[in-house]
């Protein structure tokens, strides 16, 4: 007794550990309100429909009981239940408040998974649009419909399951006989249940009329679109009818069911109940099916049209866009007749060009800037806006040192004592490099110093900290290392839970599954833990209603490194709009390892950008700015959880310079408008249309190209605007179809403005793999990069930007080469196409130059040696064998070229290093007169293969 004593307090304890940590947390971090509200709702929920359904099913129970008959008739079936009745008989009420209780139970917790559904309902805010078919306001199948679902399906739970609970016990005591002679079942029994029924019937009628409403958010195929929402021809003109029809057969059978009380006969019941199905498989099911077949079927495009423009108008509102301006664009990049350097100049005036990509250039801030071990850096970094020291902004990539726990000895002390924060934040310039190719650091070193200016580099809560950590008691922490050695520190935030209560110990002791917690000697008086420590996790615990978008992105405000985190409001009830799902919508090449992706399996029709949040990279200090000013779905959440989000005007300045467009809403965007940039519904239909996101070429993997985030001038516009910009391939097409770009800056007046140039159907300008491919295939830049990966280095391609120039489209691509022995890939080159221009060159500068063949700028295509070179005289056959070989390999490597032979220019290219080996040997053999006369004859061979592109190796 004494061990269960124990074991039951154990599991009490458990239980209690869980909830107290979760309170303690939730205090700790000035949000003690969401707990609360969160918890009272699910209580409630919970007290009042686990007590409802155990009451309807105990009452059923016990009426049932006392409704049985006095005297059993004399069969073998009733002597059978008989040893039952008896065995029951002592413990009657004991299972009749046990079976209560159970079903009381199951349904409260199914009940408080509901708070959202409870909160949403009764704070609901009018949306002030109504639904084009029932002309109800939005809010009604957003926020009512979703309660009166489950208010319904509580409903016919409790009809189930207390019918099923009175129908054993009138068979146990009696009342119903299935063997036994006379009567089938007793007069009371009869109009016990014949109320259950018709209670249940009744309930079918509810769900008959509320499915009319349901047409509007229901979700069916259509031709030409995925996840099609809204009434079609046939739920207009056969569903609705027929479930209006429906809904009277079953009132009507419901009331014959009610008049058993009085006629003690199934007679009437069972022939309404069966008319009701026979109505259902009929009115509810073949009458829709004939609609549609010989209906809709034989002209399917003019009977659809006006559910399509429903369906183009919602949706189009629902996702944010409507606003989208698509203009036609000529789409050609011809260069004759044009003004070349005033196209030049317009192309260094229309965007700055990132050269720097974040995607690939997380290892060079690794080497050049870990300093320790114990440090890192996310696989990507952030691109975000910082003034220079002239004032102007330019687009700078980010990254902050975090800790890396697999660089140091692991023990406990170690993991959570000692090693407990990263530090600093280091920057580059987006749109240039130093001249070996690595980043142009603007914020370095350790402590870091540069354009950032003085903050607070310590950060104890970042994408990449993950651990627990106990801080401010006796043990000191490491910091950052200096002249002296590795300093320590002692935290000073104010966030963190105090562990200098023994409950407390003994509550995260358990909940953490780390006894020492509870007696360390390392914890002490001031002794605090964190946890929760990723801007992700903080923002989605204290706003459990938002949906958190898949990259946190830090800035240093005000003296502060703040994690910058975009929030949504979302929906599945916005009528007429298609549904999308999160997860799959917001995948990219870069999801795939690198990037979280946001909310896998949300499936939603409706969402905004409504709240901008951000993490204090130092105390954990978690603020919620309202954003979107008209949500009504976020303005319900506000009337729920008062007091958590703070107005929009209570962000500052130097925190509005970092806001920004954020990715996953414009994918979202992005997806819906490979469809719904076309506003006519036959367009629509025919799918003539519609465009698809093209895969990432530079990606093996065969996933989409993310948008990437530049400053640059679409047509119309006077500036540069910081923009998010994607391309559209039409569907099963490589060319290009359209370009995308919003207006990312939050400073902006046109922010969240969504740009489309349509380029016309007939078009041949590439397309992103199209490009990709023709960059591989040129010559010059296929030469070069087979001689790179003979060398065993690593070639990567970074991001390929496409920008509007003068009618045509600019592709800008940067290309990186990790060579042997090196830790990270440098900016070797730049690819730069326009029309049918192309150039390969070191800078973006003389590749521009080159494309647009500007004024000053060196020849496009240099003339190829003409073979007829004769080599130099010596005096040393050595050296002359060498350089006659060296020759006729490089003669036949341009043969080569020209052919695009590779197989042979590869053998050439051999050839020509072996040649020139046996050069570099002679020579070195010579003597010193000839020496230096064979060095200037070896440097003209090299001369010239650098004119053909070869120059690096040669």
């Amino acid at each position: 007794m004494t061990l269960g004593v124990l074991a039951g307090l154990a599991m009490l304890f458990v239980m209690f550990a869980g909830f107290w940590t979760d309170w303690l947390w939730y205090r700790s971090v000035d949000y003690a309100s969401v707990f609360t509200t969160t918890l009272g709702t699910k209580i409630g929920l919970f007290a009042v429909f686990g007590l409802l359904m155990a009451l309807a099913v105990g009452t059923n129970i016990w009426l049932a009981h006392r409704l049985r008959p006095p005297l059993s008739a004399m069969s073998m079936e009733q002597q059978s239940l008989d040893r039952y009745r008896m065995s029951i008989a002592p413990y009657k009420k004991w299972v009749l408040l046990a079976v209560s209780a159970l079903v009381g139970l199951v349904a409260g917790a199914s009940a408080a998974g509901q708070w959202r559904t409870w909160l949403q309902w009764v704070n609901s805010v009018p949306f002030g649009t109504k639904d084009p078919q029932f002309h109800k306001d939005v809010g009604f199948y957003t926020f009512d419909l979703p309660w009166y679902r489950f208010l319904l399906s509580f409903g016919f739970a409790a009809a189930v399951l207390s019918l099923i609970a009175a129908a054993l016990v009138h068979y146990l005591y009696g009342g119903l006989r299935l063997t036994s002679p006379g009567g089938r079942a007793t007069a009371a029994a009869t109009g016990h249940l014949s109320v259950l029924l018709g209670i249940f019937v009744t309930l079918k009628a509810v769900a008959y009329w509320l499915d009319r409403y349901g047409l509007a958010v229901k979700s069916s195929g259509l031709r030409s679109t995925d996840g099609w929402t809204g009434l079609r021809y046939v739920d207009a003109n056969a569903y609705l009818p027929a479930k209006t029809i429906l809904f009277v057969i079953a009132l009507i059978c419901a009331v014959l069911f009610f008049a058993t009380l009085w006629r003690r006969t199934w007679q009437l019941p069972v022939i309404g109940f069966g008319l009701m199905v026979l109505s259902a498989v009929l009115i509810g099911g073949l009458y829709p099916a004939i609609v549609q077949k010989f209906q809709v079927q034989p002209n399917e495009q003019a009977k659809e049209a006006p559910y399509i423009k429903k369906n183009i108008a919602a949706t189009r509102e629902a996702y944010g866009i409507d606003g989208a301006k698509v203009q036609e664009y000529e789409g050609r990049s011809d260069l004759k007749g044009k003004d070349r350097d005033k196209l030049r100049a317009q192309a260094a005036d229309t965007a700055s060009l990132r050269l720097l990509d974040p995607n690939l250039v997380s290892p060079a801030f690794q080497q050049e800037q870990q300093v320790r071990g114990y440090y890192q850096f996310p696989s990507t970094l952030d691109v975000d806006r910082y003034k220079d020291a002239s004032g102007k902004e330019q687009d700078t990539v980010i990254g902050l040192r975090e800790l890396n726990l697999k660089g140091v000895e692991r023990n406990w002390i170690n993991d959570h004592f000692k090693y407990t924060h990263g530090y600093g934040a280091i920057a580059a310039k987006g749109t240039s490099t130093d001249d070996a190719g690595a980043p142009e650091f603007t914020e370095k070193k350790l402590p870091t110093e540069g354009m950032l200016g003085r903050y607070e580099q310590r950060v104890y809560y970042g994408e990449k900290t993950t651990q627990y950590s106990i801080v401010g008691g006796p043990q000191k922490e490491l910091d950052h290392p200096s002249d002296k050695g590795e300093e320590s520190y002692t935290y000073r935030g104010k966030s963190g839970v105090s562990l200098s209560s023994p409950v407390n110990r003994a509550a995260y002791a358990v909940a953490f599954g780390e006894p020492q917690i509870l007696y360390s000697g390392a914890i002490g008086k001031g002794s605090k833990i964190l946890y929760n420590r990723t801007p992700k996790e903080r923002v989605e615990s204290v706003a459990p209603w938002l949906t958190i978008d898949g990259d946190a992105y830090p800035a240093v405000v005000d003296g502060r490194i703040q994690w910058i985190v975009d929030a949504y409001t979302t929906s599945n009830g916005y009528p007429y709009a298609s549904r999308t799902t999160l997860g799959d919508t917001t995948a990219d090449s870069l999801t795939t390892g690198q990037r979280a992706v946001v909310a896998q399996q949300n499936q939603v029709n409706y969402i905004r950008n409504s709240v901008k949040a951000t993490v204090d990279a130092y105390d954990g200090t978690v603020t919620l700015y309202q954003w979107d000013t008209k949500d009504p779905v976020l303005k319900t959440w506000m009337k729920s959880f008062p007091g958590t989000v703070k107005p929009r005007s209570a962000i500052s300045p130097a925190l509005m310079d970092h806001l920004r467009y954020p990715q996953d809403l414009f994918k979202v965007q992005r997806e819906l408008l490979t469809r719904y940039h076309v506003t006519d519904a036959g367009t629509f239909y025919t799918g003539s249309e519609r465009w698809q996101v093209p895969d990432d070429p530079t990606n093996k993997d065969g996933n989409a190209v993310p948008p990437y985030y530049l400053s640059m001038r679409m047509p119309g516009q006077d500036k540069q605007v910081f923009s998010l910009t994607t391309t559209f391939t039409p569907r099963n097409r490589p060319n290009l179809g359209a370009f995308m770009a919003v207006d990312a800056d939050a400073k902006s007046a046109g922010y969240g403005r969504i740009s489309i140039l349509k380029l016309p159907s007939e078009t041949t300008v590439w397309g992103p793999e199209q490009a990709q491919s023709k960059f591989s295939s040129y010559p010059a830049v296929a030469s070069e990069i087979n001689i790179w990966k003979r060398g065993d280095s690593e070639v990567q391609y970074g991001n390929l930007l496409t920008i509007p120039l003068d009618g045509g489209l600019l592709y800008v691509e940067p290309v990186y080469v990790r060579g042997v022995g090196s830790n990270y890939p440098l900016l070797k080159k730049v690819l730069v196409n326009y029309g049918e221009k192309i150039a390969f060159r070191d800078t973006l500068a003389d590749a521009l130059d080159e494309v647009f063949g500007a004024k000053g700028a060196a020849p496009a295509t240099p003339p190829p040696p003409t073979g007829t070179t004769k080599p130099p005289t010596t005096g040393n056959p050595s050296v002359q064998d060498a350089v006659k070989a060296a020759q006729e390999a490089f003669d036949a490597g341009q043969k080569a070229l020209e052919k695009q032979d590779w197989a042979a220019y590869g053998r050439a290219q051999a050839d020509l290093k072996a040649a020139l080996d046996r050069l570099g040997k002679a020579q070195s053999s010579s003597p010193s007169g000839q020496s230096g006369s064979q060095g200037g004859q070896s440097g003209q061979g090299s001369s010239q293969g650098g004119q053909s592109g070869q120059g690096s190796s040669q």
